[in-house]
């Protein structure tokens, strides 16, 4: 099997992966509904990033404490649970869409909702691909999540753009997108039950007590390469990575086009992101200067991509656009996964979620304040303006205090580590 593929030979990942790839689709078809939605009923950027903000507020308060959960229960059966607590809020909404009843605070508050679903399943998810493939197959098997959240991310917002244009473009039509993807966890539920579970490697259990979350944080700052890792992902997530908002903002007001054309927007970036994530899956051993490289260069393609002169143009930055992002986060997730010791996975993954998502909630709205005041170019001018200072910031910290050719963390992983990574690097430049 080609090495890009190489966790596909797992029965176990098989199944998880297709029944991932199923709910991608329809994670994707209702990032794009709602989108419409909120913009639909308020006619507000400032509104649709709140509505994002709020739903990514629950990575920012309950994080640390879903990593926790993580390590101390059985991630199969959190993820079922998990499963149910997003497709409810997403089937809630897309009958009030469907009804015509809705109004811009439900979607707020079962965005809030859906959103402390996905801050359990998120860590819970990403620690368990360990648990499926082993430590050999773990690198691989994150840039194959990646890709399949691409692939999903071509098809899912080309079909929901189409699919809302067919049903007459009202708050109607988007209802009925919100409700595929509340059906479409049912895949997932269904792959988890499939699995066979005398060939799960399931990490020790933490013990119960006080100072779980503490011990987590205290764990990262020991680890300077973890701390530059999240540094790096905050600025891209609370500033740069704003792309249901800036392309929203970009496609209707900058280029004067409907939902079919801001759907396909979508899917043109995905193009990019999943060659991101096959090239990430090739990749054995991630290192630091890739993904603050990578950070940097997605921040310069985001403000050329806010200086485009047309539709067209735009169209043409974004699978590049699309190739550094995803080169930064699956080059840092992957290295946080594989460095990190099992018992502390799921809390250290919690943190990387949390510094990802949660600063969109002041992200987002600060960003579609932008808009709204200096227009929507400014969203992605700004934005990658604050992301590029950031990392370069934070990058060149980092190589004055190892300024010597190679240096070693001292706190490496203790545990099942069978091949260990080395995680000597060279400066950053």
């Amino acid at each position: 099997m080609s090495p890009t593929f190489h966790a596909l030979r797992i029965r176990n990942y098989r199944i998880y992966a297709a029944g991932a790839l199923v709910s991608n689709v329809g994670t994707w078809m209702q990032r794009v509904a709602q989108d419409w939605l909120v913009l639909d009923l308020t006619h507000s950027g400032t509104a649709v990033g709140i509505t994002t903000g709020l739903q990514l507020a629950p990575a920012l308060l309950l994080s640390p404490a879903a990593g926790l959960v993580a390590d101390r229960f059985p991630k199969r059966s959190i993820l079922r649970v998990t499963q149910l607590a997003m497709a409810l809020p997403a089937l809630l909404l897309g009958v009030l869409a469907i009804t015509g009843v809705v109004e811009a605070w439900h979607v707020y508050v079962l965005a809030f909702v859906f959103g402390i679903g996905t801050v359990f399943d998120a860590p819970t998810r990403q620690s368990f691909v360990v648990e499926m493939v082993g430590r050999d197959d773990l690198a691989n098997a994150v840039g194959l999540n990646s890709a399949s959240f691409n692939t999903a991310r071509m098809i899912g917002p080309a079909l929901a753009g189409l699919m809302i244009a067919a049903l007459g473009s009202g708050v109607r039509a988007t209802g009925w997108v919100i409700a595929v993807n509340a059906i479409s966890y049912v895949a997932v539920f269904i792959s988890l039950q499939r699995l066979d579970g005398s060939l799960l490697h399931p990490s020790p259990a933490v013990s119960r007590g006080r100072g779980g979350v503490r011990a987590g944080v205290a764990y990262v700052r020991s680890r300077p390469d973890l701390v530059l890792l999240l540094c790096t992902v905050f600025f891209m997530g609370t500033f740069g990575m704003n792309f249901q908002l800036t392309s929203v903002l970009m496609a209707t007001e900058v280029f004067d086009k409907g939902a079919g054309a801001y759907g396909i927007l979508g899917s043109i970036m995905a193009i990019g992101s999943l060659a991101g994530s096959l090239i990430a899956a090739r990749r054995q051993k991630p290192r630091l200067r890739v993904v603050v490289a990578s950070g940097l260069a997605f921040s310069v393609l985001e403000v050329t991509s806010g200086l485009m002169p047309n539709y067209l143009t735009f169209a043409l930055v974004l699978p590049f656009l699309g190739l550094a992002a995803l080169t930064t986060i699956t080059s840092a997730n992957a290295m946080i996964q594989m460095t990190t010791t099992s018992q502390m996975r799921g809390r250290v993954a919690a943190l990387y979620l949390m510094v990802f998502m949660g600063g969109t909630p002041v992200g987002a709205p600060f960003i579609g304040w932008i808009g709204e005041a200096f227009g929507a170019r400014w969203t992605l001018i700004v934005g990658g303006a604050i992301s590029f200072v950031g990392i370069a910031t934070v990058g060149a910290l980092y190589a004055y205090q190892h300024r010597s050719p190679r240096v070693v963390p001292q706190n490496r992983p203790t545990d099942d580590v069978s091949t260990e990574l080395r995680l000597t690097e060279e400066p950053v430049a």
